[in-house]
């Protein structure tokens, strides 16, 4: 069943921002606000299915500790404009990524991005981009080998019939995505089909780190994620070619699951390097 986004925005009453796109589309913003008025902005970029929604926990703790918190609903997803599980280019991811950077930086002198599971690609994609405007990286549940057995293998038949209704219309959610212990099954705002496209606009096999990386970075993974071992996280981590980086295991998280306690070193880590002003 469709669900009506624009109504739901409208009637959305938690803090929050809009922002309009240069093609003329609305980009959703959920916003966790410190008591007083912070230099220091973090934007949150969400994994995949998810939305800005579901990080509330982050948000709250990071504005809780003086920080001016962002969660960016990509186009597709959660509060924002666009087809479902789509994205038209990634001349257009670029654009929206930049144009909400633009955003914040208005308000916000210091920006950091927090990308989470698919969100650390789009943040990469963004240093890319906007280095020069962005001032520290957070990297949550990320690495580019996956567990053994976690994706079910795709049969050529099913390949097959993806690949020729994206041919006929590429902005057609064909890949169901899939895997044990997942999500927001019963949130309407989490999608869980995607386009060939989008797929291949944001794979994980192209994850690549701009040379010039040379600013705050941590990298966290869960101590229970069950996507990706504490090992090929390291690994990815090492690659990571700033000299002011640090690795740290999240006690007790899950791949998208943090319980109480969990997120404290990032905090710590913020403070040490960002202190509120």
């Amino acid at each position: 069943m469709e669900i009506n986004i624009k109504k739901i925005r409208e009637d959305f009453k938690e803090d929050h921002q809009i922002i309009e796109t240069s093609d003329g589309k609305i980009l959703f913003l959920r916003a966790w606000m410190p008591k007083k008025k912070s230099d220091t902005a973090i934007l949150i970029l969400h994994g995949i299915t998810a939305y800005s929604g579901p990080y509330d926990l982050i948000g709250n703790q990071l504005s809780n500790a003086g920080y001016a918190v962002y969660g960016l609903d990509l186009r597709g997803h959660g509060l924002s404009d666009g087809i479902r599980g789509d994205y038209p280019s990634k001349e257009r991811l670029i654009l929206d990524l930049g144009e909400t950077i633009n955003f914040v930086k208005s308000k916000h002198e210091k920006l950091i991005l927090l990308g989470h599971s698919l969100g650390v690609l789009t943040a990469l994609i963004a240093s890319a981009n906007y280095l020069e405007s962005i001032n520290g990286l957070i990297l949550l549940s990320a690495a580019r080998t996956f567990r053994p057995g976690i994706y079910p293998k795709m049969k050529f038949a099913q390949k097959l019939k993806i690949l020729f209704s994206s041919i006929i219309k590429p902005s057609k959610a064909v890949i169901s995505y899939q895997r044990d212990g997942m999500l927001g099954l019963d949130d309407p705002l989490f999608n869980f089909k995607y386009t060939l496209r989008f797929m291949k606009i944001l794979n994980a096999n192209d994850i690549a780190f701009p040379p010039n990386l040379n600013i705050p970075i941590l990298h966290g993974v869960g101590e229970n994620d069950e996507l990706f071992s504490v090992e090929s996280a390291r690994a990815f981590f090492d690659e990571i070619p700033s000299e002011n980086k640090k690795f740290i295991i999240l006690p007790g998280a899950r791949h998208a699951v943090f319980p109480d306690g969990s997120l404290n070193e990032i905090t710590d880590w913020l403070i040490k390097n960002f202190k509120i002003t």
